[in-house]
């Protein structure tokens, strides 16, 4: 799905809904939608205040869920005290992530034989996926090897 098709079925959802389509809401999907990497509400918050400075916290926090509803967007709890929302699924809906326990980066990986095996394991129990989510948490190599990591306690995503 591109920008405009992601655009279109947001605000199809949100008529759908009885809501208006408001420029506070439009720059909170460009924001959105304008980047491969992951955010917080927070943060998606900076990014459409750069793009229109009148959107508030409270549009952000109500506008995320329809996103999420609007199946364009996908929340995942890391077990942090913030969920973090995911903008590329749909172009790679079978990415999963590997998260550093230390710097809080989010990796984003693919591998054929991942979805083999889950569908391998799926099959062999009788069971039909909905939907499939992996997730590996550990400590990245920089702080085996350099004692500390440098994004330790921050905030900082990226993806590889």
């Amino acid at each position: 799905m591109n920008i405009e098709e992601i655009r279109k079925a947001i605000h199809q959802h949100i008529e759908a809904k009885g809501l208006r389509k408001t420029i506070q809401r439009d720059a909170i999907i460009r924001a959105a939608f304008s980047t491969k990497e992951h955010f917080t509400a927070e943060g998606l918050l900076e990014m459409a205040r750069k793009i229109e400075p009148t959107v508030s916290r409270a549009t952000v926090y109500r506008t995320l869920p329809l996103l999420v509803e609007a199946g364009t967007l996908r929340e995942m709890d890391f077990g942090k005290d913030y969920k973090f929302y995911d903008p590329n699924f749909n172009e790679r809906p079978t990415h999963a992530h590997l998260i550093c326990q230390d710097c809080n980066k989010i990796f984003e990986f693919e591998d054929a034989h991942m979805d083999i095996l889950e569908n391998c394991i799926s099959h062999r129990l009788g069971f039909t996926p909905m939907t499939k989510t992996l997730r590996i948490e550990g400590r990245c190599n920089t702080m085996a090897k350099d004692g500390k990591c440098d994004g330790r306690g921050e905030l900082a995503l990226g993806t590889r």
